[in-house]
């Protein structure tokens, strides 16, 4: 890759999250914990969806997805964030650097097209239950499910192409603990405001234009089932909220580390976290806990397996 864009750095320092070493060890039990909750929950929802018929459904297959995102996000930065927190030379290659960046936007750019479909998945049962079956067959959860990794892979190459070519010939501080299309682009040595305006465009309006998308969307949900029915409109909303939490998890961090003109290291990390490592940690539970159907098989699921080493 070096000699194709004919940079001189080979590699990036990275921003380190801490220099005192009581709160590296903090930061260090906390990342651990945390990932190993979110390795645990996932996999957990996952697993319940694919051995449980009872779960064989649009919804449930759309949630198993997103867990196998939100697993897959979160592995692309925390493992490094950990190791990284008592290195004195937080380094990382070109092409590391290159690699991390791509998977981080195919994953944010399938779980967002997921997100999307939950949400068209809600409004379809909720306001047009007698078409549920119909709408949301097999074939088109399949096609959802397709079209959120191919999607994801566009939005990713659509900025890796560029950036991949850029000139880098020093300075090489990221000025953050993981590597990102805006902080790559700003070490170029060229001019880069049209493409860091892409880059925004790419990720930070979009990022705006579908999390008010799916707000409006589930507003009109709610004012549909309120027209029609008062006594449903609690039930309603109780199976909306997990959804609408989930998104506001997943994008206001991404509106601000991509939209916001006035970015903060301290702002950077703090919303960073919360996508990396918060929010894959918190969906499996907004999902499990809000959710009988899901309670009750990972019931089923836990009795099967102590049955098994019975």
């Amino acid at each position: 890759m070096d000699q194709v864009n004919g940079s001189v750095v080979t590699e990036f320092v990275l921003l380190g999250l801490t220099q005192s070493l009581g709160m590296q060890v903090f930061l260090f039990l906390f990342f651990s914990l945390f990932y190993v909750g979110i390795i645990l929950g996932n996999l957990f929802i996952m697993l319940t969806v694919i051995f449980d018929s009872h779960l064989h459904s649009p919804m449930y297959i759309l949630l198993a997805n997103l867990s196998f995102i939100d697993l897959g996000l979160s592995s692309t930065t925390v493992p490094r964030m950990i190791s990284d927190l008592f290195s004195s030379c937080k380094i990382i290659s070109f092409h590391n650097c290159m690699i991390q960046m791509f998977f981080i936007h195919v994953m944010g750019g399938a779980e967002l097209v997921v997100l999307i479909a939950m949400a068209y998945d809600r409004y379809t049962a909720i306001c047009k239950p007698l078409h549920y079956l119909t709408t949301m067959n097999p074939k088109m959860c399949m096609l959802l499910i397709v079209a959120a990794w191919i999607i994801g892979v566009v939005h990713a190459v659509s900025q890796f192409v560029f950036v991949i070519n850029l000139p880098f010939c020093g300075p090489n501080n990221m000025g953050s603990f993981y590597c990102d299309f805006p902080r790559v682009i700003k070490l170029a040595c060229m001019d880069t405001y049209s493409l860091e305006f892409v880059v925004t465009a790419n990720s930070g309006f979009i990022s705006m234009g579908t999390f008010f998308f799916l707000i409006v969307s589930y507003i009109f949900i709610l004012i549909t089932v309120r027209q029609h029915s008062a006594k449903n409109l609690s039930k309603a909303f109780i199976t909306l909220s997990a959804h609408i939490t989930v998104v506001v998890l997943f994008f206001t961090p991404c509106m601000f580390l991509y939209v916001w003109p006035f970015p903060t290291k301290s702002m950077d990390k703090f919303f960073a976290i919360v996508d990396f490592v918060i929010t894959p940690l918190l969906n499996p539970a907004i999902y499990t806990l809000r959710n009988r159907d899901m309670k009750v098989a990972m019931r089923r699921l836990i009795r099967q397996v102590v049955n098994i080493r019975k």
